[in-house]
C-alpha cells in the first residue's frame, strides 16, 4: 500500500526528522562536533603561535639534553650521601606536617562548608569562595611569600603546603559531610542523639573514609611538592637538587633524582593500599 504526500502528517515527519536527522538535512550534534573541533585545532594552533614553537628549537633542545644526559652517568653522591638523606628526610617530614596541620584546621571548616549544617546561603557561598581563593595560589607562590616572612628553611615549606592545601580539604571535606545518607543521620536523630552525637555517629562513620583518602593522597602529592619547594629556599632535598644544577653536578643531579624517585614510589605504594583499605572498608 502506497500513501501519498497528503497522508502523511506534520507530526510523523517530525518524528522521523527526530528519529533520523540525516535524512532532513544533516545531524545537528554532527555540526556541533564539527564546529567544537575546529575551536580547539584553533585554539590550539594560536597557543603554539603564542609560545614560539618551533621544530627547530625543539631539536637543537633536544640535541642539548643529550649532550647533558651522559654528564649524569653514573649518579653518584659525591661524599654528600649523609647530606641528602637528612634532606630526604627533612622533605618527608616538611610534607607530613604540611598535610597534617592542613587536614587538622580544615576538619572543623568542612563542617560550616557544608550546606546541610549552614543552610544561610550567603554565609555558605561567601565561605566556599573563601576555600576557592585560598586552593586558588600554588604552594610555589606560597613558599615565596613564607620565605619573606619567616625567613628561609623548612618551616616556611610547611605552612606553604598547609596554606595550599587547606582550601582544597576544606572543599573535599565540606562535601564528603553533604553526600552522607540522610536516613542514617534521621535513624541516630530519631534514636536520641543530637548535636555533637549526631556527627560522631551518623555523620563522621560515613564522611571519614573520603576525608583520610583525600589527606593521603594529597600528602603522597606533597612529597613531589616539597622536594620542589627547596628550590625557592624553603629547605628539603630541593635545595641540594638546586643548588648541585646551579654548579652544574649532573652526577649528583641524577643521584638526588634517583632518591626522589624511589621515596615517591614508595610513599605511593603505601599510601595507594591505606586508600584501598580505607574505601572497602
Amino acid at each position: 500500500m502506497k500513501l501519498s504526500a497528503a497522508a502523511v502528517t506534520s507530526t510523523e515527519i517530525e518524528r522521523a526528522r527526530e528519529r533520523v536527522p540525516a535524512l532532513f538535512g544533516g545531524d545537528p550534534k554532527r555540526w556541533q562536533q564539527r564546529i567544537a573541533w575546529a575551536l580547539a585545532l584553533a585554539a590550539l594552533a594560536w597557543g603554539l603561535w603564542y609560545v614560539d614553537f618551533s621544530l627547530l628549537r625543539l631539536w637543537d633542545g633536544l640535541g642539548k639534553l643529550g649532550w647533558l644526559l651522559p654528564k649524569m652517568i653514573p649518579p653518584s653522591h659525591g661524599g654528600w650521601l649523609g647530606d641528602f638523606v637528612h634532606g630526604i628526610a627533612e622533605t618527608l617530614a616538611m610534607a607530613f606536617l604540611g598535610t597534617f596541620t592542613a587536614a587538622v584546621i580544615a576538619f572543623p571548616l568542612g563542617f560550616l562548608g557544608a550546606k546541610t549544617l549552614l543552610p544561610n546561603l550567603l554565609a555558605h557561598f561567601s565561605l566556599r569562595r573563601l576555600f576557592d581563593g585560598v586552593r586558588a595560589i600554588d604552594s610555589l607562590v606560597w613558599a615565596l611569600i613564607f620565605v619573606s616572612a619567616v625567613g628561609l628553611g623548612p618551616f616556611a615549606g610547611v605552612l606553604a603546603i598547609a596554606m595550599s592545601d587547606l582550601g582544597v580539604f576544606a572543599k573535599i571535606f565540606a562535601e564528603a559531610i553533604e553526600n552522607v545518607d540522610r536516613r542514617q543521620v534521621e535513624g541516630v536523630r530519631a534514636a536520641g542523639a543530637g548535636g555533637p552525637k549526631l556527627v560522631r555517629f551518623a555523620v563522621l562513620p560515613q564522611a571519614a573514609p573520603a576525608m583520610l583518602s583525600a589527606v593521603l593522597y594529597y600528602f603522597e602529592s606533597n612529597v613531589r611538592s616539597a622536594s620542589i619547594l627547596g628550590v625557592v629556599g624553603a629547605g628539603g632535598i630541593g635545595h641540594h637538587l638546586s643548588d648541585r644544577i646551579r654548579v652544574n653536578n649532573w652526577d649528583q643531579v641524577a643521584f638526588i633524582v634517583i632518591m626522589i624517585l624511589i621515596v615517591v614510589a614508595l610513599i605511593d605504594t603505601l599510601s595507594g593500599r591505606l586508600r584501598r583499605r580505607l574505601i572497602a572498608g
